[in-house]
């Protein structure tokens, strides 16, 4: 490959360029530091194939595509990559042929944690609601089980009452979840995979032969801290979501990350879990409140499984976070793996 001009080279942004037939006929220093592979690697690769997914890229550099584009946070990586890293790119047309390409890295997440923009105000008024709600639903139960002795020989009315008892039961535990969370349990060597096995099981249970369950583990994976139960019932609540938007195939994955950042805390390493499936994907409407609690996608949802999950990961000094589109749907946890000085301050 030939070198970058001088000027590119003492460049922080990542900068490639192409020849007329859509191949990378050069890198700058930063762009081949920034992909993880070497400016050689690089030469000759087909432009499109650096974006981990889509097809931004194809049909940007399309004949028809005019001078260029802007793309925003588009998934790049070298062919074969395990993950992607996430950049703002500009797409220029060369003269004579080609393109320039200038990546501006960004945050994969981007924006601030739903949860914390949640008004305290509005926090207070929900658990006095669900505190207010106790009374009158106690007074429905013990109606509902006084109504029930009288009905006994009408087979039609006492499913209703039977009905009527249930939802209140529902009911009763939905405010008790919101009103008194599990408390935190001391934290104990876990092994992630043991984990997502239990989860894989009552998903084989739940949804049968109708969605294909895929492994995709990194066996090298260190034990994590953390409480097991907890971990297995949000990855729980993240496969469930999964299978009631349609999913036909949910992939578990589990990588290391080198030297992440999770909020302001750096950590040497951290586990990457991913849930992916090819689902329906999280309705537009409800992409900036989707980790709220009593948000729901379905009609038959308490609206709790995710803000919990994203509870979990809090607990665990780590983050979840999500990008979807219809047909591609990634939720992601990131949990650091702690030395043995920081296992003592969660005990």
């Amino acid at each position: 490959m030939p070198d970058a001009p001088p000027d590119l080279d003492l460049l922080s942004t990542p900068v490639a360029w192409s020849d007329a037939t859509g191949r990378i006929a050069g890198a700058n220093a930063a762009c081949a530091r920034w992909l993880g592979v070497s400016k050689k690697r690089l030469a000759g690769v087909p432009l499109a194939a650096l974006e981990f997914e889509g097809d931004g890229f194809a049909r940007a550099v399309s004949a028809d595509a005019g001078e260029g584009a802007r793309l925003r946070r588009v998934p790049l990586a070298f062919p074969g990559a395990d993950a992607p890293r996430f950049a703002d790119v500009s797409l220029t047309a060369r003269d004579g042929g080609g393109w320039w390409l200038e990546a501006h890295p960004v945050e994969e997440f981007p924006g601030d944690d739903p949860a914390q923009l949640l008004p305290s105000a509005l926090s207070a008024a929900l658990k006095g609601l669900a505190h207010e709600l106790r009374n009158p639903l106690a007074g429905l139960k013990g109606a509902a089980q006084l109504l029930e002795r009288r009905v006994a020989d009408d087979a039609t009315a006492a499913e209703l009452v039977a009905l009527i008892e249930s939802e209140v039961d529902r009911l009763t535990q939905l405010i008790d979840r919101l009103l008194s969370p599990s408390p935190p349990r001391p934290f104990e060597p876990s092994n992630i995979h043991a984990v997502l096995e239990r989860v894989l099981r009552l998903a084989e249970s739940d949804a049968g032969w109708a969605v294909r369950l895929v492994r995709d583990y990194d066996p090298s994976l260190p034990d994590i801290h953390g409480d097991a139960d907890r971990l297995t019932q949000a990855v729980w609540n993240l496969v469930r979501n999964a299978i009631d938007a349609g999913a036909a195939n949910i992939s578990l994955r589990t990588r290391a990350e080198h030297g992440v950042r999770i909020g302001d805390t750096p950590h040497a390493l951290a586990l990457r879990l991913e849930i992916i499936d090819d689902g329906r994907g999280v309705p537009e409407e409800l992409a900036e409140r989707i980790f709220l609690p009593l948000v729901s996608g379905h009609a038959a949802g308490s609206g709790l499984g995710l803000a919990l999950a994203q509870q979990v990961a809090r607990e665990h000094r780590g983050s979840l976070a999500y990008r979807s589109r219809p047909g591609h749907t990634v939720f992601t946890q990131l949990l650091p793996v702690w030395m043995e000085e920081d296992t003592q301050d969660v005990a």
